[in-house]
């Protein structure tokens, strides 16, 4: 067994004096796709916040064999953790390619010596064909769909080892959703790994390896994405409105 690229030991994150995270403990494998999964609250933004160094948090995460539970976001990102946000905060004056040149970073090696995928203006045009027909338009003139697109399109810029991908179905066109879900197997085949924010259980059961149910800040059931699909009560008790 490898080591895994992300592990998280005893997680706890606040806002101010509100505890939202309750010791949380989880992995993710190189090339693996992982669901945080649960209800609006559960704390599935801010896991990714934490581990991201945007908020107040104890406990222990490392990522490709370093430690980066004291780092700033910053470094975090330099170390080639990407993030997409929920509300995808593009530059909405600027171009759809200015918006990927700032994103724009030098390739990247893992711990181990093994290169990971290097992306270009070009490449991502192949993996978003709504994009490559729209390179001059203003961010602002874009769909919430095309937004999202661009979001995943300039954090891939950085050239990532991981992706923490914060619900990308969210708010969105259907036809975009399965856009977005062929994109993610894409990016698996290309050996990326992806954290996935999602309540949407037929997006995260297309494109997910494994799972982790959170409730009220703690995780409450993991497994394989084929065991959650088929165990009704579980998706009753921690996904149904």
């Amino acid at each position: 067994m490898t080591a895994p690229l992300l592990n998280v030991e005893n997680l706890n994150a606040s806002y101010g004096a509100a505890q939202i995270l309750f010791d949380l403990s989880f992995e993710i494998g190189r090339g693996e796709v992982v669901a945080l999964m649960g209800r609006n609250g559960a704390g599935k933004s801010t896991t990714m916040k934490a581990i991201m160094g945007l908020m107040a948090r104890r406990g222990r995460t490392t990522f490709d064999g370093v430690d980066i539970s004291r780092m700033r976001p910053y470094e975090i990102a330099r170390r080639g953790l990407g993030f997409t946000p929920e509300d995808r905060r593009i530059f909405v004056d600027l171009t759809v390619m200015e918006n990927l040149d700032i994103g724009r970073q030098p390739p990247r090696r893992f711990a181990d010596g093994t290169a990971a995928p290097v992306w270009t203006p070009q490449r991502l045009f192949t993996l978003f064909p709504n994009l490559g027909e729209m390179p001059d338009r203003p961010g602002g003139g874009m769909s919430g769909g095309e937004q999202q697109m661009l979001t995943v399109a300039r954090t891939l810029m950085g050239n990532p080892l991981l992706v923490l991908l914060d619900e990308p179905s969210e708010g969105v066109a259907p036809l975009i959703v399965e856009q977005m879900a062929n994109t993610i197997v894409e990016l698996k085949k290309e050996g990326l790994s992806i954290l996935l924010s999602e309540q949407n259980m037929h997006f995260a059961e297309l494109v997910s390896d494994r799972v982790y149910l959170l409730e009220k800040g703690q995780i409450r059931w993991n497994g394989t994405m084929k065991e959650l699909a088929g165990n009704v009560e579980i998706q009753r008790n921690y996904l149904t409105v």
